[in-house]
């Protein structure tokens, strides 16, 4: 079996198994093996899988804990969906989407920041100059999180950490 039959079976396992953790652990690996259509196939499996935990976490009126793996794969999944929301010029959608993850999670830092996101979403439409004028990207570096967390003007003009 060729390594990328091999990494097939490993994800198909994880799929199987609902594991959104563990397909984001095979992400290197795939990013290396897989052509373009795969890696869309690939990231659709992980989006499928981070709505269906968003609709049992809204179901039941649980909110997701950052420090469990499952909740933070399924938060990385879903601020991924509303960032290619943003950069594809549906800034409004991703407004919604970054409305949501505020109110969806029990990290302080994270909600501000979507809090953020979705100000920003409804006030700059494009999302390079959400980028270039709102983002504060090496803070962000600094602070070590997945997603934009600290900003240049908007909130309180300091670093979001």
């Amino acid at each position: 079996m060729d390594k990328a039959e091999a990494l097939k079976e490993k994800i198909l396992k994880a799929q199987e198994a609902a594991d959104i953790a563990g397909l984001y652990v095979l992400e290197q690996e795939a990013n290396e093996c897989f052509d373009e259509q795969t890696l869309i196939a690939y990231y659709a499996n992980i989006l499928d899988l981070a709505l269906e935990n968003l609709t049992d976490a809204l179901g039941s009126a649980r909110r997701m804990q950052m420090n469990e793996v499952k909740d933070f794969a399924t938060l990385r999944a879903l601020y991924e969906y509303a960032v290619e929301h943003y950069s594809a010029g549906k800034a409004s959608d991703a407004a919604a989407l970054f409305e949501i993850l505020a109110g969806l999670s029990d990290d302080a830092r994270f909600s501000e920041a979507m809090t953020q996101h979705q100000a920003f979403a409804e006030r700059l439409t494009d999302f390079g100059q959400f980028l270039d004028d709102a983002a504060d990207l090496e803070a962000t570096q600094r602070n070590g999180t997945f997603y934009i967390s600290a900003f240049r003007t908007g909130g309180n003009g300091t670093d979001e950490s």
